[in-house]
């Protein structure tokens, strides 16, 4: 019959535990690693799709309210200062423009006279007409824009 030297079988179990444990606690370690990672990955996302989540909703506003969205584009300004942390400089001058429009389009809803006012001496009915049209014209374009420009820093990867 064979004997098992248990001294042996001892010793050499002392010998793989410390090796056995440094792979597992590599392991967890790792695993750690990935998880902070996918949280980060997460956590931007969130921050990046808020930001185009304020750039949906600035533009119906502004084409609706005209001279009257001047709160607004300052609230929007202030929800989207976190894109030049969050974006390439791409998207942070993207957001200006179209606050910019947004002043523009006020400026113009500002000068208009309807029928019911007397206009201004200097008032030239057409070119405010004209300068508010290409303004809402422009905004109304940007929910396709936005969508591409923003598309790249909001997908999702496995």
């Amino acid at each position: 019959m064979c004997e098992i030297d248990w001294t042996a079988v001892a010793s050499f179990s002392k010998e793989m535990l410390t090796p056995l444990i440094a792979v597992i606690a590599v392991h967890i370690a790792w695993q750690q690693w990935r998880l902070s990672e996918q949280k980060f990955k997460y956590d931007s996302y969130e921050r990046r799709l808020k930001v185009y989540e304020e750039v949906k909703q600035i533009i119906p506003i502004l084409i609706r309210d005209g001279k009257d969205s001047f709160d607004d584009l300052i609230k929007f300004h202030r929800a989207v200062s976190e894109a030049d942390f969050l974006f390439n400089p791409d998207i942070p001058e993207y957001l200006e423009e179209i606050y910019k429009h947004g002043v523009q389009l006020q400026y113009w809803a500002k000068l208009y006279s309807d029928s019911m006012q007397s206009p201004k001496e200097t008032y030239d009915h057409e070119k405010i007409c004209e300068g508010m049209h290409t303004e809402e014209e422009w905004l109304r374009s940007q929910f396709e824009q936005a969508k591409q420009k923003f598309k790249g820093y909001l997908k999702i990867e496995k």
